[in-house]
């Protein structure tokens, strides 16, 4: 059986794709922490946050912003998990973040949507001060 994986994913592999600008607003802030179930005022009160040492609305943990101009996707993708490194450098409302990804592999796997490439990516993200907030880790299904 022929491989789906083509040369030119492979020639992907580590290199850096153009940055994608994400602004991390309230609503968006706001709206991430309902979805998910947080009922801590520090995601919703401005006043809170900032007794809390907050410069304004923390972003909860998984939510990086929302992209200003998404990537093109080519294909039908689905998420296969993500994991989250946070380095210490808060996210509020109001930040302005670039993201940097890379394809780290690529594999074949058989599933209930029939054959599928499976690939593992790595995404950067800094800050509008150059500072590193997040490693996000990401296994996409691509069928």
């Amino acid at each position: 059986m022929e491989s789906r994986i083509t040369q030119t994913m492979r020639d992907t592999l580590g290199i850096e794709e153009p940055p994608v600008v994400y602004e991390v607003d309230k609503s968006g802030i706001r709206l991430f922490a309902r979805a998910v179930g947080h009922t801590d005022p520090v995601y919703y009160d401005e006043a809170c946050a900032r007794a809390r040492g907050f410069r304004s609305l923390p972003a909860p943990e998984g939510f990086l912003g929302t992209a200003v101009t998404p990537r093109e996707q080519t294909g039908r993708v689905l998420n296969g998990g993500t994991e989250y490194h946070y380095y210490g450098v808060s996210v509020c409302a109001g930040d302005v973040l670039t993201a940097v990804a890379r394809n780290l592999d690529f594999w074949e796997q058989s599933g209930p949507l029939g054959a599928t490439v499976m690939c593992r990516r790595e995404t950067t993200f800094t800050n509008q001060s150059g500072q590193l907030v997040a490693r996000v880790y990401d296994t996409q299904v691509l069928y």
